[in-house]
């Protein structure tokens, strides 16, 4: 799919996905500082995983893209292959919580029902070999 964007385009997505992680964070009440771009990954346009260090100098792995927004304490995965498949699991968790609360709004199942087939698309993203050569390499 990046192939039928050009460079520019592809620089532009990254920028704004960058600035939606920013705000995302300070909507959680969390100051962006830094990003650690080496540990970053980009799936242009579906999604980007960011390792952000806040003021306070905590790190957060915070995911965006053609996705909900998301963020965990770095801690939780050792690296952006680990972050990808615990997003994933998080939100199976998630979205099994808001089904089990058996929500009779359909905005909620249809959130639920969105966790589920992201989830599902991050773990295969996970389990995809070839998208982390370069990682274990590095």
């Amino acid at each position: 799919m990046s192939e039928q964007l050009t460079e520019q385009q592809q620089s532009e997505w990254v920028r704004s996905q960058f600035q939606k992680a920013n705000e995302y964070l300070a909507s959680k009440g969390i100051l962006p500082d830094q990003v650690v771009t080496k540990e970053s990954r980009y799936l242009i346009p579906l999604m980007a995983l960011w390792r952000i260090k806040s003021q306070d100098r905590k790190e957060y792995w915070v995911l965006t893209g053609d996705l909900p927004s998301d963020h965990m304490a770095l801690s939780v995965a050792t690296d952006a292959k680990d972050a990808i498949r615990a997003f994933s699991l998080h939100w199976q968790l998630k979205a099994q919580q808001i089904l089990d609360a058996q929500p009779t709004d359909k905005t909620q199942q249809d959130f639920a029902n969105l966790l589920i087939h992201r989830a599902h698309g991050l773990y295969d993203l996970y389990n995809n070999e070839t998208l982390w050569q370069e990682q274990a390499q590095a």
